[in-house]
């Protein structure tokens, strides 16, 4: 700053430095407006910590997720159940109860008048009070020969069989039957494998 003495010695010196005063200030009001006044956004300098790099692509990510493989659960599957075996030779009945032995009693009386279908009913109602009895199903396999109904016969000592059990005395009668109905129905090889079963008793 000039001394005042010197400007009032001076009234040239001190227009030069109002002059120069009023040149400053336009200066800086040139600075802070732009052309036709408006005024000019200055922005502010970032922190030190701000990265410039550009934000990763919303786009890309979610397609990067979608192409990732859902992973399987992790529940056990259920085993699948195993089927019921089917019988067999050696598998145990049950004893011949004391209603079903009479109805047995009384289809004999009726096989021998001749009347074979009344004495199936008879034996249809013992193979419901014992439906695990071998000798109902002789029974009824010896009723369906007389009926000549020799399929039906077969398929009646099988399953008499598949329920003898270690009664080999039932095991055997019914491997003699079952050869007598496979010879009548021609099927001599299975009769032959019968009597063999028969003869190893």
């Amino acid at each position: 700053m000039i001394p005042k003495h010197l400007t009032s010695k001076h009234p040239t010196l001190k227009r030069l430095m109002l002059g120069s005063a009023f040149g400053s200030a336009l200066l800086l009001a040139g600075c802070a407006t732009g052309p036709g006044g408006s005024s000019i956004y200055v922005p502010a300098a970032p922190p030190p910590d701000y990265d410039r790099s550009e934000p990763a692509d919303a786009s890309s990510t979610s397609s990067q997720d979608s192409a990732t493989p859902a992973r399987p659960s992790s529940a056990r599957e259920a085993t699948p159940r195993e089927p019921d075996p089917a019988p067999r030779y050696r598998d145990e009945g049950d004893a011949l109860s004391g209603a079903a032995a009479s109805l047995i009693a009384r289809a004999d009386s009726l096989l021998a008048q001749g009347r074979t279908q009344a004495a199936i009913g008879q034996l249809e109602r013992a193979q419901r009070i014992s439906p695990r009895s071998a000798e109902v199903y002789f029974k009824l396999s010896e009723a369906y020969v007389t009926a000549d109904n020799l399929g039906a016969a077969e398929q009646f000592t099988l399953k008499g069989l598949s329920l003898a059990g270690r009664n080999a005395g039932l095991q055997r009668s019914g491997w003699l039957l079952l050869a007598d109905i496979r010879r009548a129905r021609g099927n001599v090889a299975g009769a032959d494998q019968a009597e063999a079963r028969a003869s190893a008793l």
